[in-house]
């Protein structure tokens, strides 16, 4: 059943990281930059951008601040 659950929001899940990149980039940011302001590690914000950590709300709240992006920027 927890596998069915990750395929259900697989596709949601790739349009958030690739919208994170999108973000970053357009902010002007590099990872280490977004690291130190998140008080991260740059692994961590790698692994957010590859997929392989899952983002929770809070964190994407920080990152949309970030960015200077509205939160559904992230979620179309």
């Amino acid at each position: 059943m927890q596998g069915m659950a990750r395929g259900i929001y697989q596709k949601d899940h790739k349009r958030i990281v690739t919208r994170l990149r999108q973000a970053r980039a357009e902010a002007g940011l590099g990872q280490a930059e977004v690291a130190r302001e998140l008080g991260r590690t740059q692994s961590f914000v790698s692994k957010l951008e590859s997929g392989q950590r899952k983002i929770d709300v809070l964190q994407l709240k920080d990152l949309a601040r970030l960015y200077r992006k509205p939160l559904d920027y992230f979620l179309k």
